[in-house]
């Protein structure tokens, strides 16, 4: 799975502070935080028909992130929706975009780790692109990576952190097999989730996703378990082993960039029919008839 890139991006106009920038002139300060430390937490959001979806629990991921890490100046939700509708209007965007929302400590008045160096108050980024679901709906080919989750006595991933390398690794090592993503587990050997996006699998017409202790909350993950809840599919939160996986009926993914995406090979074994079974067919189109019936209005009608 390689992203492609989309004519219509050409000329997008980049949010940063307030600023509207075209993309080929758009940048931040060598001395910001998120240069120098990688320090910052990030959101991906979805635009379905001039509405975001879930954007309220989105704002709320990245507001708990930047208390955590003590950040100072951090903008009201009310002040990111300006921002947000400013970006896509300037873009003339309504449907089948995805942004990218970034939030850093800012800038520094000189090169170094101490947050006492930020003084000007944080760096707000909105990056919203034309693009579809990233993932193919025929089914996706997965291997196990050799890098594991960062445990929470290391680093709570509850703080969602543009500090991606983790995953990184393991996709570099995806890339290397030939394959879309990467499986990773915790320290204990448990599934964790994939280098971007959370796991689902059926068994038994029952419905099993690992904890979220050594990855971060997905937003999409928690609104097919409320589907489930809604629509009387069981649906257990528990540790996952890796040949579990294997044995699965179906195995899904989820995240805000690929929606829901039916894993069909792991680690050289096919999972299930070798396509999307039943309940990801069910559950995906409960997926798209809540995103194309709610979700914020950040645009006029």
């Amino acid at each position: 799975m390689l992203q492609k890139f989309y004519e219509a991006n050409r000329d997008l106009l980049v949010n940063i502070n307030g600023r509207l920038v075209h993309r080929d002139e758009a940048g931040i300060s060598p001395f910001d935080s998120a240069v120098q430390n990688g320090d910052a937490v990030w959101e991906g959001l979805r635009l379905y028909n001039g509405r975001i979806f879930k954007l309220t629990e989105h704002l709320t991921r990245l507001q708990k992130g930047a208390k955590a890490l003590a950040y100072q100046g951090v903008p009201t939700s009310d002040e990111i929706v300006e921002q947000l509708r400013r970006t896509l209007t300037a873009n003339d965007m309504r449907d089948n975009v995805h942004i990218r929302l970034t939030l850093s400590r800012g800038v520094k008045y000189t090169s170094g780790m101490d947050p006492r160096l930020n003084s000007s108050g944080t760096t707000l980024i909105v990056l919203a692109e034309h693009k579809p679901p990233v993932y193919s709906r025929s089914g996706i080919r997965l291997i196990t990576s050799a890098i594991r989750r960062i445990p929470p006595e290391c680093l709570d991933q509850k703080i969602h952190s543009s500090n991606m390398l983790n995953s990184i690794l393991a996709k570099i090592q995806a890339n290397a097999a030939g394959v879309d993503d990467a499986v990773m587990l915790d320290l204990n050997g448990f599934v964790a989730e994939t280098n971007a996006t959370h796991l689902f699998m059926v068994c038994d017409s029952t419905l099993a996703t690992p904890h979220t202790h050594a990855c971060p909350e997905g937003i999409t993950r928690a609104t097919v378990l409320d589907l489930c809840r809604e629509h009387g599919i069981r649906a257990d939160v528990r540790d996952i082993s890796l040949p579990e996986l294997y044995h699965a009926d179906e195995l899904f993914c989820t995240g805000t960039l690929g929606e829901l995406s039916p894993v069909i090979e792991l680690d050289g074994r096919v999972i299930g029919n070798g396509e999307s079974g039943p309940v990801s067919r069910q559950l995906s189109q409960l997926y798209a008839d809540l995103t194309s019936s709610s979700g914020f209005p950040i645009l006029q009608a």
